[in-house]
């Protein structure tokens, strides 16, 4: 059966929101910056926050808020994973979630890989964690990309201790294979070092390509990984604070459950709340939904592209909302979203933040209406000569 695509919001509404997208740039410029999308919440979190805020129910994080039995029941359901609820903890997001098993997985100024380009805060959160970035790029294959298991390899052998994965990646939407992610693990444990893998996009799979989570590639994954997931992306949840640390193994889960109580304590209630109703069975529906629109985008980004902005290389991604697009054939310089912005009041999200093989790209947000998109790649379009 079918499934109708979700409608995003009206622009009119959209204006009305108070988060980084709407409020960072005045109203005269179109956002697609940031990794926000333009959809109404999915109904069973509209109720249960609703629900909250009808009790004031806006204290604490009680310490079992049924985060995990939730997205234990999720990841069975999408993935075909089975993860006990008994090594999964809480903390208030993703990058938190990395930053703190960093502090525990490394010594100050050992190295950790990151697979380039990639999500600008990793280059943040690695220093932040008392560690070092090591760049290993992604191996642009001509029709997709890939990791370069030789590159990790040598890195590793060269004293790297943790390898820090985007599974699936930002922001070019790779899916990893079962295989890649095996051999991977594979890599880790003949050098002594750890994988964390940020599978926050993991929800917003596209038909045509297969999830893995990184501890369920392989036994050897399930020893040497941390997965770190989240329903902040795939159902727009960022500003409430809710992520999961998950483990599939004795020493890994001693590792999350050694971090401090405060760790989980900066969990946010209604993240909780919301991350519940969201990894329910009541929210697939909406999920489905919200999936068919952005694999009709995904597909209109390209055709868009290529009637307004011929010169444009747009590889269609095999998850999520985030497009990365290379301009560098229009001569626009490295940060080619500052022009766009400047002169056509486009907001894209700047190649160069996502490392230096972003050169010359833009990242592009699909999570909006079709006229919006539309909309944006004809003002692009207007620059081209």
């Amino acid at each position: 059966m079918s499934v109708v695509p979700l409608q995003a919001l009206p622009i009119e509404q959209l204006r009305q929101r108070s988060s980084t997208k709407w409020r960072k740039y005045g109203d005269d410029v179109l956002p697609f910056f940031v990794a926000e999308t333009d959809y109404p919440a999915a109904p069973a979190i509209a109720a249960a926050l609703s629900r909250a805020v009808d009790l004031g129910d806006t204290g604490y994080t009680p310490p079992d808020p049924g985060v995990a039995d939730a997205y234990a029941g999720f990841a069975a359901r999408r993935f075909g994973w089975e993860v006990d609820p008994a090594r999964i903890r809480t903390t208030c997001d993703v990058m938190m979630a990395i930053v703190e098993i960093l502090r525990r997985v490394t010594e100050p100024a050992d190295r950790v890989i990151v697979t380039t380009p990639v999500y600008p805060p990793f280059f943040e959160c690695i220093p932040e964690a008392g560690a070092v970035v090591e760049r290993v790029p992604l191996v642009d294959t001509g029709t997709g990309w890939e990791l370069d298991l030789l590159g990790i390899e040598a890195a590793l052998a060269g004293g790297a201790r943790a390898v820090l994965l985007c599974n699936p990646h930002n922001p070019t939407g790779t899916v990893h294979s079962r295989e890649t992610l095996a051999a991977l693990a594979d890599l880790a444990a003949a050098f002594g070092a750890v994988v964390i893998s940020d599978e926050i996009h993991a929800p917003l799979i596209h038909r045509g390509a297969t999830f893995t989570p990184f501890l369920d590639a392989s036994p050897v994954a399930a020893r040497v990984g941390y997965a770190v997931v989240s329903a902040s992306k795939a159902f727009n949840l960022a500003g409430l604070k809710c992520a999961l640390m998950v483990t599939a193994d004795d020493h890994t889960s001693k590792v999350v459950r050694s971090l401090p109580a405060e760790v989980e304590w900066r969990t946010g209630l209604f993240g909780a709340i919301a991350a519940v109703a969201a990894f329910s069975a009541e929210s697939d529906a909406w999920l489905d939904a919200q999936l068919a629109a952005l694999d009709e985008n995904r597909v209109l980004l390209g055709a868009l592209l290529a009637e307004h902005v011929p010169a444009a290389r747009y590889r269609v991604p095999d998850a999520g909302f985030l497009a990365w697009v290379d301009l560098s054939e229009l001569g626009w310089g490295d940060n080619p979203a500052v022009r766009i912005r400047r002169e056509v009041d486009v907001a894209f999200h700047l190649g160069p933040y996502f490392g230096e093989e972003g050169r010359g790209h833009v990242r592009i947000n699909f999570g909006c209406s079709p006229e919006l998109l539309t909309e944006a790649v004809r003002r692009v379009g207007s620059l081209v000569g």
